[in-house]
Protein backbone atom coordinates (compact mmCIF):
# COMPACT_ATOMS: atom_id res chain seq x y z
CA UNK A 1 0.00 0.00 0.00
CA UNK A 2 1.45 3.79 -1.26
CA UNK A 3 2.48 5.27 2.02
CA UNK A 4 0.13 8.63 2.18
CA UNK A 5 1.79 11.91 2.90
CA UNK A 6 -0.98 13.89 4.40
CA UNK A 7 -2.33 12.73 8.10
CA UNK A 8 -5.92 13.01 6.61
CA UNK A 9 -5.08 10.39 3.70
CA UNK A 10 -3.72 8.20 6.03
CA UNK A 11 -6.94 8.81 8.61
CA UNK A 12 -9.54 7.75 5.41
CA UNK A 13 -7.04 4.47 4.91
CA UNK A 14 -7.33 3.30 8.28
CA UNK A 15 -11.01 3.58 8.46
CA UNK A 16 -11.35 1.84 4.95
CA UNK A 17 -9.46 -0.64 7.05
CA UNK A 18 -10.94 -0.74 10.16
CA UNK A 19 -14.15 -2.33 9.15
CA UNK A 20 -16.45 -0.20 11.33
CA UNK A 21 -20.13 0.52 11.01
CA UNK A 22 -21.10 3.43 9.62
CA UNK A 23 -22.19 5.19 13.07
CA UNK A 24 -18.44 4.14 14.15
CA UNK A 25 -16.75 5.25 11.31
CA UNK A 26 -18.21 8.70 12.15
CA UNK A 27 -17.27 8.95 15.82
CA UNK A 28 -13.98 7.82 14.56
CA UNK A 29 -13.20 10.40 11.78
CA UNK A 30 -14.54 13.18 14.14
CA UNK A 31 -12.02 11.59 16.76
CA UNK A 32 -9.20 11.64 14.34
CA UNK A 33 -9.92 15.09 13.00
CA UNK A 34 -9.75 16.96 16.51
CA UNK A 35 -6.48 15.54 16.88
CA UNK A 36 -5.29 16.86 13.36
CA UNK A 37 -5.79 20.43 15.20
CA UNK A 38 -3.58 19.12 17.86
CA UNK A 39 -0.75 18.66 15.46
CA UNK A 40 -0.46 21.87 14.51
CA UNK A 41 -1.07 23.41 18.15
CA UNK A 42 -4.46 24.93 17.61
CA UNK A 43 -7.66 24.48 19.46
CA UNK A 44 -10.20 22.13 17.52
CA UNK A 45 -13.89 23.60 16.93
CA UNK A 46 -16.46 22.40 19.54
CA UNK A 47 -19.96 21.22 19.18
CA UNK A 48 -21.57 20.84 16.27
CA UNK A 49 -18.66 23.22 14.97
CA UNK A 50 -16.41 20.02 15.72
CA UNK A 51 -18.42 17.88 13.79
CA UNK A 52 -18.48 19.18 10.32
CA UNK A 53 -15.38 21.26 10.56
CA UNK A 54 -12.24 20.82 8.01
CA UNK A 55 -9.06 19.70 9.76
CA UNK A 56 -6.27 21.41 9.16
CA UNK A 57 -3.58 19.63 6.67
CA UNK A 58 -0.81 18.12 8.50
CA UNK A 59 2.07 15.53 7.11
CA UNK A 60 1.43 12.33 8.62
CA UNK A 61 5.45 12.78 9.41
CA UNK A 62 4.49 14.81 12.29
CA UNK A 63 3.37 12.38 13.96
CA UNK A 64 6.80 11.07 14.57
CA UNK A 65 7.89 14.29 16.50
CA UNK A 66 4.50 15.47 17.88
CA UNK A 67 4.76 13.61 21.25
CA UNK A 68 4.82 16.44 23.53
CA UNK A 69 2.04 18.41 21.63
CA UNK A 70 -0.04 15.17 22.31
CA UNK A 71 0.47 15.54 25.50
CA UNK A 72 0.14 19.12 25.96
CA UNK A 73 -3.31 18.63 24.01
CA UNK A 74 -4.79 15.83 25.93
CA UNK A 75 -3.11 17.68 29.86
CA UNK A 76 -5.76 20.94 28.40
CA UNK A 77 -8.58 18.83 27.66
CA UNK A 78 -8.79 16.86 30.86
CA UNK A 79 -8.45 20.03 32.65
CA UNK A 80 -11.28 21.63 30.63
CA UNK A 81 -13.53 18.35 31.29
CA UNK A 82 -13.12 19.32 35.15
CA UNK A 83 -14.23 23.07 34.80
CA UNK A 84 -11.62 24.97 33.45
CA UNK A 85 -11.77 27.98 30.21
CA UNK A 86 -9.38 25.66 28.16
CA UNK A 87 -10.28 24.16 25.25
CA UNK A 88 -10.32 20.75 23.80
CA UNK A 89 -12.73 17.89 24.58
CA UNK A 90 -14.48 19.95 27.53
CA UNK A 91 -17.74 19.47 26.26
CA UNK A 92 -17.70 15.69 26.23
CA UNK A 93 -15.58 15.13 29.56
CA UNK A 94 -13.11 12.90 30.68
CA UNK A 95 -14.99 9.90 29.27
CA UNK A 96 -14.85 11.40 25.77
CA UNK A 97 -10.95 12.08 25.97
CA UNK A 98 -10.32 8.88 26.58
CA UNK A 99 -12.38 6.84 24.56
CA UNK A 100 -10.86 9.54 21.22
CA UNK A 101 -7.38 9.30 23.09
CA UNK A 102 -8.15 5.27 22.54
CA UNK A 103 -8.92 5.96 18.98
CA UNK A 104 -6.04 7.21 17.51
CA UNK A 105 -3.82 4.62 19.36
CA UNK A 106 -5.76 2.28 17.11
CA UNK A 107 -5.17 3.88 14.41
CA UNK A 108 -1.04 4.97 15.23
CA UNK A 109 -1.00 0.91 15.62
CA UNK A 110 -1.83 0.64 11.95
CA UNK A 111 0.13 3.30 10.97
CA UNK A 112 3.07 1.76 12.76
CA UNK A 113 2.23 -1.59 11.23
CA UNK A 114 2.33 -0.18 7.72
CA UNK A 115 5.46 1.43 7.96
CA UNK A 116 4.60 5.24 7.94
CA UNK A 117 5.51 6.61 11.12
CA UNK A 118 7.92 5.26 12.84
CA UNK A 119 6.97 6.04 16.51
CA UNK A 120 4.09 5.97 19.19
CA UNK A 121 3.69 9.76 19.78
CA UNK A 122 0.93 8.63 22.16
CA UNK A 123 3.12 7.02 24.41
CA UNK A 124 3.47 7.95 27.61
CA UNK A 125 0.24 9.52 27.76
CA UNK A 126 -1.85 7.95 30.96
CA UNK A 127 -5.87 7.99 30.42
CA UNK A 128 -7.72 10.16 32.68
CA UNK A 129 -9.66 9.01 35.91
CA UNK A 130 -13.17 11.41 36.42
CA UNK A 131 -13.81 12.77 39.15
CA UNK A 132 -16.93 11.07 40.36
CA UNK A 133 -16.88 11.59 44.60
CA UNK A 134 -20.01 14.34 43.98
CA UNK A 135 -22.58 12.02 42.06
CA UNK A 136 -23.64 9.17 43.32
CA UNK A 137 -25.18 6.33 41.19
CA UNK A 138 -29.20 6.36 41.24
CA UNK A 139 -31.03 3.31 43.15
CA UNK A 140 -33.46 1.03 41.68
CA UNK A 141 -36.24 3.11 43.35
CA UNK A 142 -34.51 6.68 41.84
CA UNK A 143 -34.38 5.10 38.57
CA UNK A 144 -38.53 3.73 38.61
CA UNK A 145 -39.22 7.65 39.90
CA UNK A 146 -37.47 8.74 36.32
CA UNK A 147 -39.36 6.39 34.07
CA UNK A 148 -42.71 6.88 36.02
CA UNK A 149 -42.36 10.64 34.37
CA UNK A 150 -44.49 12.04 32.02
CA UNK A 151 -41.70 12.73 29.39
CA UNK A 152 -41.64 12.87 25.57
CA UNK A 153 -41.29 9.60 23.74
CA UNK A 154 -37.39 10.58 22.31
CA UNK A 155 -36.39 11.25 26.23
CA UNK A 156 -38.43 8.24 27.42
CA UNK A 157 -36.25 5.87 25.24
CA UNK A 158 -32.99 7.52 25.53
CA UNK A 159 -33.12 6.86 29.44
CA UNK A 160 -34.27 3.46 29.10
CA UNK A 161 -31.34 3.03 26.63
CA UNK A 162 -28.68 4.86 28.96
CA UNK A 163 -29.83 2.86 31.57
CA UNK A 164 -29.60 -0.72 30.04
CA UNK A 165 -27.12 -0.25 27.90
CA UNK A 166 -23.27 -0.51 28.83
CA UNK A 167 -22.35 1.84 26.00
CA UNK A 168 -21.42 5.66 26.36
CA UNK A 169 -24.42 8.52 26.57
CA UNK A 170 -22.07 9.68 23.29
CA UNK A 171 -22.30 6.62 21.41
CA UNK A 172 -26.02 6.51 22.31
CA UNK A 173 -26.73 9.19 20.68
CA UNK A 174 -24.36 8.47 17.87
CA UNK A 175 -27.30 5.81 16.25
CA UNK A 176 -29.20 6.49 13.66
CA UNK A 177 -32.13 4.53 11.96
CA UNK A 178 -30.24 2.02 9.87
CA UNK A 179 -28.21 0.85 12.43
CA UNK A 180 -31.33 -0.94 14.58
CA UNK A 181 -31.93 -4.21 14.81
CA UNK A 182 -35.56 -4.35 16.37
CA UNK A 183 -35.89 -7.98 16.24
CA UNK A 184 -32.52 -8.14 18.25
CA UNK A 185 -33.19 -5.30 20.30
CA UNK A 186 -29.96 -3.70 19.82
CA UNK A 187 -27.81 -1.31 17.36
CA UNK A 188 -24.03 -2.62 16.83
CA UNK A 189 -22.85 -2.92 20.24
CA UNK A 190 -25.57 -1.02 21.74
CA UNK A 191 -28.30 -3.72 23.22
CA UNK A 192 -31.50 -3.10 25.35
CA UNK A 193 -34.50 -5.05 26.59
CA UNK A 194 -38.20 -5.64 26.38
CA UNK A 195 -39.46 -2.00 27.44
CA UNK A 196 -37.33 -0.27 25.32
CA UNK A 197 -37.66 -2.13 22.80
CA UNK A 198 -41.76 -1.16 22.35
CA UNK A 199 -40.71 2.42 22.88
CA UNK A 200 -38.13 2.56 20.29
CA UNK A 201 -40.77 1.01 17.87
CA UNK A 202 -42.85 3.49 18.98
CA UNK A 203 -39.99 6.22 18.18
CA UNK A 204 -39.05 4.84 14.71
CA UNK A 205 -42.20 4.22 13.59
CA UNK A 206 -42.34 5.50 10.18
CA UNK A 207 -39.06 6.30 9.83
CA UNK A 208 -36.23 4.54 7.39
CA UNK A 209 -33.31 6.68 8.33
CA UNK A 210 -31.49 9.56 9.91
CA UNK A 211 -30.05 9.79 13.70
CA UNK A 212 -32.52 7.87 16.00
CA UNK A 213 -32.57 10.83 18.44
CA UNK A 214 -33.69 14.37 16.91
CA UNK A 215 -34.10 17.61 18.15
CA UNK A 216 -37.40 19.35 18.73
CA UNK A 217 -36.74 21.56 15.82
CA UNK A 218 -35.59 21.88 12.32
CA UNK A 219 -31.96 21.51 11.46
CA UNK A 220 -30.14 24.64 10.73
CA UNK A 221 -28.81 24.88 7.59
CA UNK A 222 -25.13 24.05 8.18
CA UNK A 223 -25.86 20.77 9.68
CA UNK A 224 -24.47 17.86 8.09
CA UNK A 225 -26.54 15.53 6.53
CA UNK A 226 -25.49 12.30 9.06
CA UNK A 227 -26.97 14.24 11.45
CA UNK A 228 -30.26 15.50 10.12
CA UNK A 229 -33.76 13.52 9.65
CA UNK A 230 -34.33 13.14 5.80
CA UNK A 231 -37.84 12.53 6.99
CA UNK A 232 -38.05 15.70 9.37
CA UNK A 233 -35.64 17.91 8.76
CA UNK A 234 -34.83 17.47 12.59
CA UNK A 235 -31.06 17.22 13.69
CA UNK A 236 -29.63 15.08 16.14
CA UNK A 237 -30.27 15.80 19.38
CA UNK A 238 -26.17 16.65 21.57
CA UNK A 239 -25.18 15.12 24.74
CA UNK A 240 -25.66 18.87 26.00
CA UNK A 241 -29.14 19.26 24.82
CA UNK A 242 -30.04 15.71 26.23
CA UNK A 243 -27.87 16.22 29.68
CA UNK A 244 -29.96 19.58 29.88
CA UNK A 245 -33.40 18.10 29.41
CA UNK A 246 -32.65 15.11 31.69
CA UNK A 247 -31.35 17.53 34.74
CA UNK A 248 -34.33 19.56 34.65
CA UNK A 249 -37.28 16.94 34.31
CA UNK A 250 -35.53 15.42 37.32
CA UNK A 251 -35.51 18.55 39.36
CA UNK A 252 -38.55 17.61 41.73
CA UNK A 253 -37.15 14.24 41.84
CA UNK A 254 -33.72 15.13 43.53
CA UNK A 255 -33.63 15.24 47.28
CA UNK A 256 -30.88 18.68 46.57
CA UNK A 257 -33.27 20.38 44.21
CA UNK A 258 -30.53 20.43 41.29
CA UNK A 259 -31.40 17.66 39.61
CA UNK A 260 -29.66 13.94 38.60
CA UNK A 261 -27.39 13.82 35.98
CA UNK A 262 -27.80 11.10 32.68
CA UNK A 263 -24.14 9.88 34.19
CA UNK A 264 -25.82 9.07 37.15
CA UNK A 265 -28.88 7.26 35.56
CA UNK A 266 -26.34 5.44 33.16
CA UNK A 267 -24.43 4.29 36.53
CA UNK A 268 -27.68 3.03 38.25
Amino acid sequence: MTQPVEYAVAVDKYLDAAGLSAASRRIYRIALNTWAWALVDRAAPEGRARRGAEPPIVPLAVLDEAGERLRRYFATSAIASQGSDSKGFDSHGVRTANRELSILRSAIAWWLAQGWITADPTEGIARRKADTSVERRLEIDDVRRVFALRAPLRDQTLWHVVHESEATIERILALNVGDVDRCRRRAGDVQWRGTTAHLMTLLLAGRAAGPVFLTDRRAPADTPTADRCPHTGRARLSYRRAAEIFTAATKGLDPAGHGWTLRQLQAS
